[in-house]
């Protein structure tokens, strides 16, 4: 089999025995996803779907920061600022993507390890055999953003047990693995010392690697562990989220007082109001839809407002670009986020919806 992409590129796509490796490779950036790597990804997809010799899929990251800090933010904020149409054509793409992720027809393995966020976790937590370590911190952090989880994360979020995943989606806290296998976007821990071990013990798989098979290897090197820190205070987080208006989630938190409500108000206050309230209509939305391919779609309607909403540009330029970590969201307050403001984001598309094959 050729080289699909060589080792000096942003992604390295080969063949390793009996698997098809996915390497994002650009450890400087954490590995952070460009329009083009997407594309990639999908052309080596295409080939190892069509090679017999290739019995699973491995996505890995270069480095040892993490799998995937997310999309390319800066280039989509240069674009934004300039009314260009970088965010209308990646997300479209970055989105089908997702989706044939998850139903990909041989197993595909993801190795979450260290930093896995927003984009990364599109890449890696809809596929079938998803790997956590002790060094994962897995978040989808957008709200700060003046964004939303996207690249399915609101159907992730939203079929997590309880509240967790409204408590992970509103504020951007990121989980530790056993979090994250507890909240549905991972399925097993392995110690990362194991990794290369467990990842030679794939690649000799051969083409017995069908989905039980390749469910068998990862465990035998599983360190067990299921339930992190979230698990012990699910209680409170679904007294506290249980509710469809943001105003009374602020309330329940403000009513509890307690030292861990205050520290969740905190965070929720540095974030965008109308990012919340966004993400809030649409993980309930998403708790009622059949389909990850519906919430997708949903998330693309949403996406292409954002990009041209000022909370975008300033939650970019004060994480990434300035870094001063003071944005100036507009609106301001919570309260201020009107039903009219919120109403662009899930409107219909007309011709750009999001249709899958």
């Amino acid at each position: 089999m050729k080289v699909i992409a060589g080792d000096e590129t942003d992604l390295i796509a080969r063949r390793e025995g009996s698997a098809g490796i996915i390497r994002l490779n650009r450890p400087k950036a954490i590995n952070a996803v460009t329009l083009e790597m997407f594309r990639e990804i999908g052309s080596a997809l295409d080939e190892f779907e069509a090679d017999s010799a290739v019995g699973l899929i491995l996505l890995e990251g270069a480095g040892e920061r993490g799998l995937c800090a997310g999309g390319d933010i800066r280039a989509l904020w240069e674009s934004a600022k300039e009314g260009g149409d970088l965010g209308k054509v990646l997300w479209r793409e970055e989105y089908i993507l997702n989706a044939r992720i998850a139903k990909f027809p041989k197993p595909y393995v993801a190795f979450m390890d260290g930093i896995v966020m927003g984009g990364g976790v599109g890449l890696s937590a809809h596929g079938g055999h998803r790997v956590v370590t002790e060094r994962t911190r897995l978040a989808m952090p957008e709200v700060g953003l003046g964004f939303f989880p996207d690249v399915g994360g609101t159907w992730l979020l939203s079929h997590a047990p309880g509240e967790t995943g409204t408590y992970f989606g509103l504020t951007g806290q990121p989980m530790n693995g056993p979090d994250a296998i507890y909240a549905g976007f991972a399925d097993v821990g392995v110690p990362s010392r194991k990794l290369a071990a467990l990842r030679e013990a794939l690649v000799d798989l051969g083409t017995r690697a069908d989905a039980s098979r390749v469910k068998a290897t990862i465990a035998g090197f599983a360190s067990g562990e299921t339930a992190g820190p979230v698990a012990a205070i699910r209680p409170r987080i679904d007294a506290w989220f249980a509710h469809g208006r943001m105003d009374d989630i602020i309330a329940a938190l403000n009513r509890d007082g307690s030292e861990l409500a205050r520290s969740t108000l905190k965070t929720l206050n540095e974030k965008s109001p109308r990012g919340m309230v966004v993400t809030l209509k649409l993980l309930r939305l998403a708790r009622a839809s059949a389909t990850l391919e519906e919430c997708l779609a949903r998330e693309y309607r949403a996406a292409l407002a954002v990009f041209a909403s000022d909370d975008f540009r300033e939650g970019v330029r004060a994480a990434v670009i300035d870094k001063d970590r003071e944005p100036k969201w507009s609106p301001p307050r919570i309260d201020e986020v009107t039903p009219e403001m919120v109403a662009p984001y899930f409107a219909n598309i007309g011709a750009d919806e999001l249709v899958f094959n």
